[in-house]
């Protein structure tokens, strides 16, 4: 798929990358085109990862100093300054983070300008967005500043629930729950962005009828919110008459 302005996202999921502390990988998008930019952020956090944006160099550097990114989308094209100069700045405080160069210049001069400047590659528009997830991807492991993650982990934006070892948290932060809260998070979080029913939820979680008792699912839902969502963007989500839903939050 082309990435146009419009188009929804169409990225086939991978086991998701780490930072060596355990949380999402970090990626700042850097382009003047809103639309564009919105769409990259989406894909991209479709992977699980932590994505800030900005639409001009003064605001791309100063969001790199201040969040310390592990990898760079950056356009060459700005509206302050062209990416070749952010990319020397940014140099001089992440000298080893991989930057990947969204281009609509197709001339083998650009390329080779972007990447003697040290880019570490480049992706011509249109591009598709698998393009440019698989290339980000490599450059993070190439990079050393991402490890897969085992397959017993379940993520859901900053959102990580072990299988294995029940261990969950959301954003570095330890949440404990009951054997009955994670067996409902876990449903919840194997199906990210889908409504399950409340009928779905009893039949899954407690393997038997309620009697019609389903508000036992509200209440489950509620105390999965207090831990989940306490203080921070709301991930479990009421779709009336329908169920519920968890995905990133916003």
């Amino acid at each position: 798929m082309t990435a146009t302005a419009g188009s929804p996202p169409s990225v086939k999921k991978h086991p998701e990358l780490l930072r060596p502390d355990g949380s999402p990988v970090r990626v700042l998008v850097v382009d003047d085109e809103a639309s564009l930019t919105d769409l990259l952020s989406m894909a991209l956090r479709y992977e699980g990862w932590d994505i800030r944006s900005a639409g001009d160099g003064a605001s791309a550097l100063r969001a790199a100093r201040e969040w310390r990114p592990d990898a760079v989308l950056l356009d060459v094209m700005l509206p302050d300054m062209d990416g070749l100069t952010v990319l020397g700045r940014l140099r001089r405080d992440l000298p080893d983070v991989p930057v990947l160069f969204l281009t609509a210049k197709d001339a083998v001069e650009d390329r080779i300008a972007g990447l003697t400047a040290g880019g570490d590659d480049y992706v011509t528009k249109p591009f598709s967005l698998e393009e440019v997830v698989a290339r980000l991807r490599g450059l993070l492991r190439r990079a050393g500043a991402a490890a897969v993650r085992p397959s017993s982990v379940l993520a859901v934006g900053d959102l990580l629930l072990d299988e294995d070892s029940h261990e969950v948290s959301r954003g570095g932060v330890d949440i404990h729950l009951t054997a009955t809260e994670f067996e409902l998070l876990r449903y919840l979080m194997r199906n990210p962005r889908r409504v399950l029913s409340k009928t779905q939820i009893l039949d899954r979680v407690w393997s038997y009828d309620f009697g019609g008792q389903a508000n036992v699912v509200e209440l489950y839902i509620s105390y999965l919110r207090r831990k989940i969502d306490a203080g921070r963007s709301p991930m479990i989500h009421t779709r009336r008459g329908a169920g519920y839903l968890i995905k990133p939050g916003e």
